[in-house]
């Protein structure tokens, strides 16, 4: 996979909640979408800023986290 750079971690946008392109829309609202049965065209029609690719990037990001064999875990 190549690197995902429509996908944005930014402390000062939503949180830090990984986002498309610094738009404000969390990765996981665009995943949520897509589990509910929306289709691309659709979440293309009701967010007009958003394009083809930043989905396919979503996907792609989802993908990458689910292949993550563990978390370190910081104990104070």
């Amino acid at each position: 996979m190549t690197e995902n750079t429509r996908i944005v971690i930014d402390p000062q946008i939503c949180h830090g909640s990984p986002c498309v392109r610094g738009l404000r829309y969390p990765v996981t609202m665009i995943l949520e979408l897509l589990a509910s049965g929306m289709s691309h065209a659709e979440i293309l029609a009701d967010y007009a800023d958003l394009e083809e690719d930043d989905i396919r990037a979503c996907l792609q990001y989802a993908a990458r986290l689910s292949d993550v064999k563990s978390l370190a875990r910081t104990i104070p």
